[in-house]
C-alpha cells in the first residue's frame, strides 16, 4: 500500500500542513475481499418532469454503480430512486456516494456531472436558499443576481471554484472539490443576505494570483482583498429630524402629575360636586360664546367693503388748469396730425 501523504506537498517551507493538497489513499477491492455483512439502502423521490430524462439515462446509472456492486432501482409509479448494497460490495463508503448521486439527479443535475460524485476527491453540496429570504420578490431578485446576466456570474464562480453549480427552484446544487464547495456555500449564503457576489469573485481572483507569487504566497492577503461595504439603511427609513441627545442627569425624571394633583393645583379638589359641575358648565358656556363671536366676525367680514385708495393728492394736481400749458399741448397735437398726413 502506497504512502497516502505526499510530504513535499503537505508540509511547505513554513511548516504548516495544507490539508487541501493531501492525497487520499485509493481504496481497492483487495483491501476488503470479504465484502459487507449488512445491506444498506437509500431512496430519493424525484419530480414528475424528471421522469423522461431518468428513463433515458438510467442504464448508464446502473452501469456506473454496477462497477462498485451497487444495485439501482427506478420506480416510476412511486416516483423514487433506490440504491442498495450487495454482498459483493467492498467499499463501505460508496453507498453514501450513490445516495448523493441519485439526490443530484433528482435536483435536475445532468448525469455527466452527477456521476463525478463517485470519485474520492469530489463531493456535493445542496444549499437550501428558499428559507433565507421571507419576501418572494426579494428572493427572486437575489437568486437572479447569483445567476447573473446570461449566467455569467455563475460561470465565473464555476471557473474560480472548479465546481459545477446549478440553481434550481429553492436549492443550489454544487459538485466539485471540498474547498470549492466551501467557497460556493459562502458566496450563495452571502448573496441571499444581500451581499453582491462580485465582491467574492474579485477576492477569489486576487487569491488565485497571489497564490502564484512566490514572495506573497506565505504572507497575509488582507490588504489586497476588497472590503465588503456595510449595509446602509435607506434614507426613507431614517428619521427626518435627528433628535439631539439630552444631557445626562443622575436624577430620574419627575413623575407625571395625576388628576388629583391637577385638581389640587387649580383648587377644584376642595369644591363640592355640584360646584364643580357648575364651574365646568360656566367654562363650556364661555368657550361657546367666544366661538360664536369668532364665527360671526368671519361671516360679516365678507360684507365689509375694501378701503379705496385716496386720490386727494391727484385731485389737487389736476384741479387747477393754471399749471398746464395749453399752447404746448395744441402744438404737439398739430405736429402729430401733420406726420400722419405725410405718411
Amino acid at each position: 500500500m502506497s504512502d497516502p501523504i505526499n510530504e513535499e506537498e503537505v508540509i511547505p517551507e513554513g511548516g504548516i500542513v495544507n490539508a487541501w493538497k493531501m492525497k487520499l489513499p485509493e481504496f481497492k477491492q483487495e483491501h476488503n475481499p470479504h465484502g459487507l455483512l449488512e445491506e444498506s439502502s437509500f431512496a430519493t423521490l424525484f419530480p414528475k418532469y424528471r421522469e423522461i430524462y431518468l428513463r433515458e439515462c438510467w442504464p448508464l446509472v446502473k452501469k456506473a454503480l454496477g462497477e462498485y456492486n451497487i444495485k439501482a432501482e427506478l420506480d416510476v409509479i412511486e416516483g423514487s430512486m433506490t440504491v442498495k448494497t450487495s454482498r459483493k460490495t467492498w467499499d463501505p463508503y460508496i453507498i453514501l456516494k450513490a445516495r448523493d448521486m441519485v439526490k443530484l439527479l433528482a435536483r435536475s443535475v445532468p448525469y455527466e456531472q452527477a456521476v463525478k460524485i463517485l470519485n474520492d476527491d469530489v463531493a456535493c453540496d445542496i444549499i437550501k436558499i428558499g428559507t433565507q429570504t421571507q419576501n418572494k420578490d426579494r428572493f427572486v431578485k437575489r437568486r437572479q443576481r447569483l445567476i447573473g446576466p446570461n449566467g455569467s456570474t455563475l460561470k465565473a464562480l464555476e471557473l474560480l471554484t472548479n465546481c459545477y453549480i446549478l440553481v434550481q427552484g429553492n436549492t443550489v446544487s454544487a459538485v466539485g472539490p471540498y474547498r470549492g464547495l466551501q467557497q460556493v456555500r459562502r458566496v450563495v449564503e452571502d448573496t441571499m443576505e444581500n451581499i453582491h457576489p462580485i465582491y467574492h469573485i474579485k477576492a477569489l481572483m486576487i487569491k488565485r494570483e497571489l497564490a502564484r507569487d512566490e514572495k506573497l504566497k506565505n504572507e497575509s492577503w488582507e490588504r489586497f482583498l476588497p472590503t465588503i461595504p456595510h449595509k446602509n439603511t435607506s434614507k426613507r427609513k431614517q428619521p427626518a429630524k435627528k433628535r439631539a441627545k439630552k444631557e445626562y442627569t443622575p436624577f430620574p425624571p419627575a413623575p407625571p402629575e395625576s388628576k388629583v394633583d391637577k385638581l389640587l393645583a387649580t383648587g377644584e379638589y376642595f369644591l363640592k360636586e355640584d360646584q364643580r359641575k357648575q364651574r365646568k358648565k360656566n367654562e363650556n358656556q364661555e368657550k361657546q360664546e367666544q366661538a360664536e363671536v369668532r364665527r360671526k366676525e368671519r361671516r360679516e367680514s365678507a360684507f365689509i367693503p375694501p378701503q379705496e385708495p385716496s386720490t386727494s393728492s391727484g385731485a389737487k394736481e389736476f384741479t387747477s388748469t393754471s399749471d398746464i400749458n395749453v399752447e404746448e399741448l395744441k402744438n404737439k397735437i398739430r405736429k402729430g396730425q401733420a406726420k400722419r398726413k405725410h405718411m
